[in-house]
């Protein structure tokens, strides 16, 4: 069996990005606004045009695209936003940041939206996030449906979900507003960076300006001016801008995206097909209408105490692979019980449940199907170990 590769380095920068970084480091000229052809501007008009959207707006991080999409809804101070339980700290952080309050739906073991839960809360929301966490899609028919009929505004928050689709539609573009991140652990690798996606010109001003397009800046960005003019001087500057170095390593890593989508997506079911042999292992199915884009795999632990959970992750460990418990990991950002921030944090049973059994193993595109056979074979040596114990 070949041995482990390593799962933590990211996806690689191409040559031509590189070529020109050294360009515009000659130059010195690394804010977007230096001039009317900037490599962010290209960036979100490339990226508006591959995801089919009018118009994009890359920011500092898809924490900071979460943060802009709530404010350039023109929420009250207070206004509730109903999140999933399973989804990360920012996610929350972000409303919070808004003056709005998180209000937590449970998820189930397929990591997705509980939708009774959901609909049991959503009269009392004013917007909604949903995480497609880890790339896992919740029913989108059913919560936009639900949404639409209620008048309530649906942000996703598609950071793990850069090429899924939907019954043939990107992910991101289904609600009024598509969030994505540039963290080096995504599809595109910029180190840190995010893009927000919308069909909806007046709200896109209005993040425009408050991610610090100050004075006349915005006239660099191609939406109509007369959002731009109804709003200009009376909105807050974030300066949330996205800078051109971020943007150049970003915008050839777009030509590679399908080719890293398919080896994801292969790589993904090869491991699963594995793993969903052993019995101490289940494995949520895709929903009929989603085609993920997967960089990692989750799966259940099941018939195991929290003992025996603990020691499987040990003796992971100690082959040089790490599986994370979501609820077993000491100070994990994702399980909601952690974020003590919240002044209100009711416990969400189903929830907790599922994310202490809930297994996550990274799995990039760039990996071979040899090397994805080495992480399913070391999944289940240690499992073997562990309950042979």
């Amino acid at each position: 069996m070949p041995k482990l590769p390593n799962l933590t380095a990211a996806e690689p920068i191409p040559d031509a990005a590189k070529k020109e970084v050294d360009r515009i480091l000659q130059t010195g000229d690394l804010f977007r606004y230096s001039s009317d052809h900037s490599p962010v501007a290209l960036l979100e008009a490339e990226f508006a045009k591959a995801l089919g959207s009018k118009f994009a707006l890359a920011v500092s991080s898809c924490s900071a695209a979460l943060f802009l999409s709530l404010k350039a809804l023109g929420l009250p101070r207070d206004s509730k936003v109903l999140i999933p339980a399973f989804t990360f700290a920012a996610v929350p952080s972000s409303v919070l940041h808004a003056d709005c309050v998180p209000v937590l739906c449970e998820c189930g073991d397929d990591y997705r939206i509980d939708l009774d839960d959901f609909a049991q809360k959503l009269p009392m929301a004013d917007a909604v996030i949903i995480s497609h966490m880890r790339g896992h899609t919740s029913d989108m028919d059913a919560i936009m449906a639900l949404c639409d009929a209620a008048g309530v505004p649906v942000i996703e928050d598609a950071a793990h979900s850069l090429g899924t689709t939907w019954d043939g539609r990107n992910i991101g573009t289904i609600g009024k507003v598509g969030c994505f991140s540039f963290q080096s652990y995504k599809m595109l690798n910029a180190g840190e960076g995010g893009i927000m996606v919308t069909d909806d010109a007046d709200l896109i001003a209005q993040a425009i300006i408050m991610s610090g397009a100050y004075e006349h800046n915005w006239q660099k960005h191609p939406v109509l001016h007369a959002a731009f003019a109804k709003w200009q001087n009376k909105l807050p500057l974030y300066n949330l801008r996205l800078n051109t170095l971020s943007a150049t390593l970003i915008r050839p890593q777009l030509d590679a995206l399908a080719e890293r989508v398919a080896n994801g997506r292969r790589n993904h079911d090869h491991v699963v097909e594995i793993l969903g042999r052993c019995q101490w292992i289940s494995v949520p199915n895709a929903l009929p209408q989603e085609n993920r884009a997967p960089d990692s795999v989750q799966f259940n632990l099941r018939g195991m105490t929290d003992t025996q959970v603990d020691d499987f992750t040990g003796q992971a460990a100690a082959s040089g692979l790490n599986v994370q418990v979501f609820g077993r990991s000491q100070d994990n950002a994702r399980a909601f019980w952690n974020w003590h921030f919240l002044t209100e944090n009711p416990d969400r049973p189903k929830t907790r449940e599922m994310l202490n059994r809930a297994c996550d193993v990274r799995l990039p595109s760039r990996l071979s199907l040899e090397e994805c056979d080495a992480v399913a074979q070391t999944i289940l040596d240690a499992l073997g170990a562990t309950m042979k114990a």
